[in-house]
């Protein structure tokens, strides 16, 4: 699948860096990383499949997302680049390593782990996005103030809406609903021995001790940076603490 894509150039002559974003989201998303990266790095942010202007597809797998991922890479010559993923974009980065574990020089996974999780956590939010689309809204306020009935964070909201645009949502929502076991789901990838980092949350729940054990049989090179006081969107919430331990990362390996 060729996946819609925005390059940022850059002069220097480093490794580029792939961008990737969580579900529900777009190459926006992390924007924030992007700026300050591109002075540095030519930086690709990425749509994946069935977000943003991305195409559509039935199928939503980790194996799928990562096959789109390297065709990218191939498309634009990248031999080797860091790759970057939140949530659902970090799992999708982790699956790359099993197909194509020489084009990646470093991994930096934000707040997600090489896991199947058994809680679903976003039935209300699929409840909240199909009772807008059921009532034919177009206008982000009244969206907003029906989705207000089923979610009480107005950040989730606020972030939803961005991919709202006059009555239609920018990610297929009935794949999403369909594949979701696919999503929160997990197939173990075999070791890849080379620097990765995992950047959690302190207050997420997506990244627990548990957990220590598969990230480091799937990664042992993984070292991990916690940031305290953030959530889910912890490079929302504190961009400077994750570009922080982003930068003495990269200048470590």
């Amino acid at each position: 699948m060729k996946l819609h894509y925005q390059l940022l150039a850059s002069d220097a002559p480093t490794l580029p860096v792939v961008l990737i974003h969580g579900m529900f989201g777009n190459l926006d998303n992390l924007g924030v990383l992007a700026r300050d990266l591109n002075q540095q790095h030519r930086v690709i942010k990425v749509d994946l499949r069935n977000h943003g202007l991305s195409p559509r597809a039935e199928e939503m797998t980790y194996p799928a997302m990562a096959q789109d991922l390297l065709k990218l890479l191939d498309d634009l010559q990248v031999d080797k680049a860091i790759v970057i993923g939140h949530s659902m974009g970090g799992k999708a980065a982790m699956a790359l390593t099993a197909i194509a574990p020489g084009r990646i020089a470093q991994l930096i996974v934000i707040d997600i782990a090489p896991v199947a999780y058994d809680v679903r956590r976003h039935d209300k939010i699929f409840a909240a996005l199909q009772a807008v689309t059921a009532a034919g809204i177009t206008r982000r306020q009244a969206a907003a103030q029906l989705m207000r009935e089923y979610l009480d964070e107005e950040g989730v909201i606020q972030f939803l809406l961005k991919s709202f645009n006059s009555g239609t949502w920018r990610f297929n929502l009935p794949a999403l609903i369909a594949q979701y076991e696919n999503i929160i789901g997990w197939q173990e990838v075999p070791a890849w021995p080379h620097p990765t980092l995992f950047i959690r949350g302190g207050l997420s729940p997506y990244v627990q001790d548990q957990y220590r054990e598969s990230i480091a049989r799937q990664f042992p090179q993984a070292r991990a940076y916690v940031v305290a006081g953030t959530g889910h969107w912890v490079h929302a919430e504190k961009p400077d603490a994750v570009l922080r331990a982003i930068h003495r990362f990269l200048d470590d390996a």
